[in-house]
């Protein structure tokens, strides 16, 4: 009884279709260039680290503690990076951008993989590598909107 009522009103209701799996106008990839600029930032400064002589326990500490932070800062953003990506990937881009795209899914696939090797790695040519990526999305993004969004960094 009840499943006859459902289908009756299912039928009087205008069909709707949507794009995406939220409304449009949510999805964007200057969230993962915000977050891979950190990481290539903080792979930087780990690698302009200095370690100070041994014997300066305190140094030495301060050493540790800033070298964990730009470490964990790292890893989470590297994380985050990763998240925004597959978000975009599996919920905004459907069939008809990888027909215009063919290369879409190992664009993707790969920006991914770069965001884990960002993590394991203190690599500034794997962390660059993440931001041509990116940019690569940006592009292929905005062009599925017609529209054209200049690449700006954050960190100049």
């Amino acid at each position: 009884m009840l499943s006859k009522l459902v289908k009756a009103l299912t039928k009087r209701l205008p069909e709707v279709a949507a794009h995406c799996d939220g409304p449009c106008g949510i999805y964007d990839p200057a969230s993962a260039r915000v977050t891979a600029e950190a990481v290539r930032s903080m792979t930087k400064k780990i690698l302009d680290l200095v370690p100070p002589d041994p014997s300066d326990a305190a140094a030495t500490a301060r050493y540790h503690n800033t070298l964990s932070r730009y470490v964990a800062i790292k890893e989470e953003q590297a994380e985050l990076t990763k998240r925004d990506l597959l978000v975009l990937w599996t919920d905004y881009f459907k069939p008809p951008h990888l027909e215009a795209y063919p290369d879409l899914h190992d664009t993707f696939w790969k920006a991914a993989k770069l965001c884990s090797a960002c993590k394991v790695e203190v690599s500034p040519q794997h962390a660059d590598e993440l931001m041509d990526a990116i940019h690569k999305i940006h592009q292929i993004f905005w062009a599925t909107k017609n529209r054209e969004v200049d690449w700006v960094l954050a960190g100049g």
